[in-house]
């Protein structure tokens, strides 16, 4: 029946309401005047009464705006209004029965009557709420809720989710003892230490946790209790989130790795970040990037005069760019966005962008970053991270930027990989310059690992996998790896480049290391499915081990020398490391440039281990091998060419 009425015409739902209306306030008064009276049959009121209740109230109702209400979603808003139409009315029903003669009935008939209307009209109104919603829950909800935290959070929750034709709520859970056993909202509020026997018992399939307060530490506990249980982990969003007006349901997601991480992320230092972007002309290589685009968003926000983005791929060209214009409309802010498609290898294309945009800080992220494939393709990994670098830092130094920062990575240190190699090398380049005394720019780099859901990482691979049903590949069970948000990690890139200027390498506290295999464990436990061991018939997803692949390290390390020392930021450290002589360095890059355009990947391996220390590269690089004759005869040219520039430079040549 009620889905029936749901589904008239919303005319037709105005006018049976409004006939309930009509006849229900003549009846009313009637009883009222009765039970005063002192029985049924004692009510006395003239016939011409009960319509002039129904044309004085109707009016008012519909004036009020009592009839513009939704009957399934009417709340306590709704009850005060119509409180208030219903003492409006019989206000003017007193008025209108003084002014026509009708004196005889005492006050305490209008007392019973504004009673009861109140009731009759409102309470109508949330029976018959109820009953949509219940009939709505009954006949399409398959997913069985509990939601964790019974605050005013959980109960705005909790009141979504009976509206909701998706899920069943079934109870609370909460740590505050004195709400144990109560009814909050219709729903029995039980200790959170019960939730597995309520699981187990009440089939239930999803956990909400409902409190936008939580610390990091807390959500982390909460979270680590529930993630054994076979339910599926949904989180409300936090308080900012809420205030944005977004609807509650939708609001709702899955919870992150960003939720694991065992740290509080520490409050940016504003002057840091203000100090190179404020009423500056700042540049973004590889702007379409995983950093590169959340460095854009950032920087956008404090106030630059202009932001150049620098990027080779169109489609990501355009998607930033079409995300900052929104930030910019939706934030009002006054600063002009330059998109510019080119390659930093094109070094006139960076020059003239530089140039153009009269640039003051360079954010280099534009690298060539995923191990396996530039460990298949080292000539165009090392092209583009080596000579790309370079471009990008002489074109900063040819136009007179103020500052350059290299965004770079810690498979840098002692790399078994071309691309670490190739980022090492990249350093050098960079630190190179920073030491040479013709240099009058300030120039860093920062050093982090890997963040969290960019291009290549191992958490939106295991989500899709995850996501079709497994199985979960982990390379190797003694992987591990450092981990920190993409947010995080920009906002310490910007501060660590205010702070540097004659080449140091700052390297960013990522926190303890993460087993990868944990983290596998955890993703699936907390979708809601079990862990399927090998061989055995019991669980649902499995993980499978898939071997280390070429040039990939069990573990990462941040720092080449022994120690680092602290900075004025507690997140961000500072290393000293050594590098190598500008002309040294030119000579060797004047091999590697060879070596690349001769098409030979021995040279390239040459060159990276005489320049990069500890690099151990693996036995396949490009996907073939290289012969030990081959190798030794480019590191005779090597040695030669190195005694040539050394005759040429000194002093009594």
């Amino acid at each position: 029946m009620w889905e029936v009425i749901t589904g008239l015409p919303r005319r037709i739902k105005f006018l049976i309401v409004g006939l309930f209306d009509a006849v229900t306030t003549p009846l009313l008064f009637w009883l009222s005047s009765a039970l005063q009276g002192g029985g049924i049959g004692t009510a006395v009121i003239p016939w011409w009464m009960f319509p002039v209740c129904t044309l004085v109230a109707l009016p008012v109702f519909f004036y009020l705006g009592l009839y513009r209400a939704v009957v399934r979603y009417i709340g306590l808003d709704a009850m005060i209004l119509v409180t208030r139409a219903v003492t409006l009315s019989v206000v003017f029903i007193v008025s209108a029965a003084y002014l026509l003669g009708v004196k005889t009935l005492p006050p305490a008939v209008y007392v019973i009557f504004w009673g009861f209307l109140v009731l009759g009209i409102g309470g109508t109104r949330l029976f018959v709420r109820a009953m949509i919603n219940r009939s709505s829950a009954r006949k399409v909800a398959t997913d069985r809720v509990i939601v964790y935290g019974a605050g005013d959070a959980g109960r705005q929750v909790m009141s979504a989710l009976e509206r909701s034709a998706r899920y069943t709520p079934i109870a609370f859970v909460d740590d505050d003892t004195i709400l144990g056993g109560r009814d909050v909202a219709g729903h029995t509020v039980w200790q959170s230490s019960q939730l597995d026997r309520l699981v187990r018992d009440y089939k239930i399939s999803h956990v909400l946790i409902a409190i936008p307060t939580l610390t990091r530490a807390r959500r982390i506990e909460i979270i680590q209790s529930i993630e054994e249980l076979p339910v599926k982990v949904l989180m409300m969003p936090g308080l900012s989130e809420l205030v944005s007006g977004e609807s509650v349901l939708t609001s709702l997601r899955e919870v992150e790795v960003e939720d694991l991480l065992e740290r509080e992320v520490v409050a940016p230092d504003e002057l840091l970040l203000d100090k190179t972007i404020r009423g500056k002309s700042v540049m973004v290589t590889g702007a379409g990037g995983s950093i590169g685009s959340e460095l854009c968003r950032q920087i956008v926000r404090r106030g630059p005069s202009r932001l150049v983005l620098f990027e080779m791929s169109e489609f990501a060209l355009y998607s930033i760019e079409k995300n900052l214009l929104a930030i910019k409309l939706a934030e009002k802010l006054e600063v002009l966005v330059v998109p510019v498609l080119g390659s930093v290898l094109n070094a006139e294309g960076v020059e003239r962008a530089i140039e153009n945009s009269s640039v003051h800080t360079v954010f280099h992220a534009a690298a060539y970053k995923h191990v396996p494939l530039v460990e298949s393709n080292p000539l165009e990994g090392v092209r583009n991270n080596v000579f790309g670098t370079l471009n990008t830092l002489k074109a900063a130094i040819k136009y007179n930027a103020e500052r350059f920062v290299l965004v770079s990575t810690d498979k840098a240190v002692r790399p078994t990989n071309v691309m670490g190699a190739s980022k090492r090398l990249a350093e050098l380049v960079v630190q190179a310059h920073a030491n040479d005394a013709s240099c009058q720019i300030k120039i860093c780099m920062v050093r982090f690992g890997n963040v969290l859901a960019s291009s290549g990482s191992v958490v939106p691979l295991f989500r899709e996998q995850i996501r079709q049903g497994g199985p979960v590949t982990v390379t190797h069970p003694d992987v591990i790896r450092y981990f920190m948000t993409i947010p995080e990690a920009t906002q310490l890139v910007m501060q660590a480049g205010a702070m540097g200027g004659s080449g140091e390498v700052f390297v960013l506290d990522m926190g303890e290391p993460v087993k990868i295999i944990n983290l596998a464990r955890r993703m699936i436990q907390l979708s809601g499915y079990t862990v399927k061991q090998p061989g055995g018939s019991h669980g649902d997803i499995e993980i499978k081990f898939t071997g280390l692949r070429p040039g990939e390290k069990l573990y990462e390390e941040l720092l080449i020398g022994e120690s680092d020392e602290p900075t004025a930021h507690v997140r961000i450290r500072v290393a000293r490391e050594d590098g190598l002589p500008l002309a040294e360095l030119n000579a060797y890059l004047g091999q590697l440039k060879n070596a690349i355009e001769l098409n030979q990947i021995a040279g390239i391996r040459a060159v990276l281990e005489a320049t990069v220390d500890g690099y151990k590269p693996s036995e396949l690089v490009g996907n073939q091998p290289i012969s030990n004759d081959e190798l030794q005869g480019w590191n005779h040219q090597l040695v030669a060419s190195q005694k040539r520039d050394n005759m040429a430079t000194s002093p009594t040549s």
